[in-house]
């Protein structure tokens, strides 16, 4: 007899629940890894006995939790019926906030977008950017045809590290007012959804070992090259924050290249890469535009890019050093032209250390931070969703 029939013909009617509840959960976890599957499939899958699995998978139809999606039709035998999760059953809102743009999607339980807009950010005020944030989010519920009651959580991504017990967002330098108490209580006060606050850059590793480069490493830093510089590490596929929320801050790291004392931030970022291109005679306004004037030959231009890869070398031989990494991913807005910078980084890595972390692009590119903070939002959503379903069954 399977042990999980012994363990229910032995348990007290005020476990029984429990039971039940357990092998419901256990049953829905396995068809997310399998994507579809029948009784007999599940049976063997478990341990548990067709009859308890028979019954598991009514109760979770009955809670809208899965459904039937199919039949199989085998050699030998009878058409078995096949269930999946039913990824309507709950909704997540994912929201990264950067210095140039708003992004924000709703996603269901299968992780698929349902509705997703890229806004321009040109706010210039904490209340001005949490209105962008609330208005565009209901936005985005609003088309996506969801009850906006079935968004059941909602992680948001941004610059600088949010402080719990404050509750309120630390050291975002580029989102001027952003660390203000009580602007995050007035996002999830606004939309109605409960509400996570994470670094970008976490956020962004996460994405990319969730659906990016970084699946399968044992221990990856991503590094977020953008109007800022971040970093984020997951072990063994977990974040890992320091003890205080902080580990990979290595903008605050000192950059001892200039004439005065700098932040490493200040000499690894797209400001940064503007500022050389202009010191060695370019006209060009944006990182954007340095890079592709250096992909057309543009001297300075070049000479801005070789620059800007010798100092992201130092970035990853920092945290190689640190970390010992077998990745390291490359990404934000400076990133996403490792087309031009992997060269440089590899050749002046060469005589920094003799440390040699695999270096990638991400492949998620823009998208890396927004999906990070899905990744996280569903973790926290399924199990919300089943604790509500199956509530009092």
């Amino acid at each position: 007899m399977p042990a999980g029939d012994v363990i229910e013909q032995q348990g007290q009617p005020w476990n029984r629940r429990r039971l039940r509840s357990t092998n419901e959960c256990l049953l829905l976890d396995r068809l997310r890894g399998l994507g579809a599957a029948s009784r007999a499939q599940l049976a063997r899958e478990t341990g548990l006995s067709k009859p308890t699995v028979s019954s598991a998978l009514a109760s979770l139809a009955a809670a809208g939790l899965v459904h039937e999606v199919g039949t199989h039709a085998p050699e030998r035998g009878r058409t078995a019926v096949l269930y999946a999760p039913d990824p309507a059953a709950g909704h997540v809102l994912g929201v990264d906030i950067g210095r140039g743009w708003l992004r924000v999607a709703v996603v269901d339980l299968d992780g698929t977008v349902v509705a997703r807009t890229d806004v321009r950010n040109r706010a210039r005020a904490s209340a001005a950017l949490a209105g962008l944030v609330v208005d565009t989010a209901r936005q985005v519920i609003a088309h996506s045809g969801v009850d906006p009651a079935d968004v059941v959580h909602g992680v948001v991504g941004t610059p600088g590290v949010y402080d719990a017990r404050q509750r309120r967002v630390r050291y975002a330098m580029h989102l001027p007012g952003w660390g203000r108490a009580g602007i995050v209580d007035r996002l999830g006060e606004e939309l109605g959804v409960p509400l996570e606050v994470h670094n970008d850059a976490n956020l962004a590793a996460l994405g990319e070992y969730t659906y990016g480069v970084g699946a399968g490493s044992r221990l990856f830093a991503y590094i977020l090259i953008g109007t800022g510089l971040g970093m984020g590490v997951v072990s063994d596929g977990r974040l890992f924050t320091g003890a205080h929320g902080l580990a990979g801050e290595i903008g605050f790291l000192p950059w001892p290249g200039g004439h005065k004392p700098e932040r490493l931030e200040d000499a690894v970022s797209g400001v940064a890469v503007v500022e050389a291109a202009r010191r060695f005679g370019s006209g060009q306004l944006s990182a954007k535009a340095v890079f592709d004037a250096a992909r057309r030959g543009d001297r300075a231009a070049l000479r801005a890019v070789e620059l800007e890869g010798e100092r992201i070398a130092h970035t990853v031989a920092a945290a190689t050093a640190v970390l010992d990494p077998d990745l390291v991913v490359l990404g934000g807005g400076v990133g996403h032209s490792v087309d031009l910078l992997l060269e440089p980084v590899r050749e002046r890595l060469r005589g920094l250390t003799p440390l040699r972390p695999r270096i990638a692009p991400s492949r998620l590119g823009e998208d890396a931070v927004l999906l990070g903070a899905v990744a996280t939002a569903l973790d926290t959503a399924r199990d919300v969703v089943f604790e509500r379903r199956t509530a009092g069954t």
